[in-house]
């Protein structure tokens, strides 16, 4: 569960990347509201990831304005944990939180061959 305080939380994600769906696991458990920010169908928010994140590798987490490029769900639970901003909460959600994307997937923008002609 999570602590009383509101987080502000910008995730800068695909929409079916493993390490993406284990990014939302992880706000899931925690049942942390989030801006799911879909970074293949709005190239500008691709944009600000990159230039947030100054990379451009997904998914890229911003929490309370520091951001966390290039992470796993596992890096992201660990970062909320260590910084206080959640308590330890068993999941009966069994998505796994440190997976890539599967063949076909793009892992970076630049190998993404979508409707844009890119």
């Amino acid at each position: 569960m999570s602590i009383d305080k509101k987080i502000t939380i910008q995730a800068y994600l695909k929409p079916s990347c493993g390490w993406s769906r284990g990014v939302r696991a992880v706000f899931a458990k925690y049942q942390l509201p989030f801006e799911d920010i879909n970074i293949i169908a709005n190239m500008d928010a691709y944009g600000e990831m990159v230039r947030k994140s100054g990379q451009r590798l997904s998914p890229c987490v911003e929490i309370e304005g520091v951001m966390l490029a290039d992470v796993s769900g596992e890096e992201v639970e660990s970062y909320l944990l260590s910084k206080g901003l959640v308590s330890p909460v068993a999941s009966g959600d069994d998505t796994p939180l440190d997976r890539g994307c599967h063949d076909g997937e793009p892992v970076e923008m630049g190998s993404w061959k979508g409707s844009r002609g890119s």
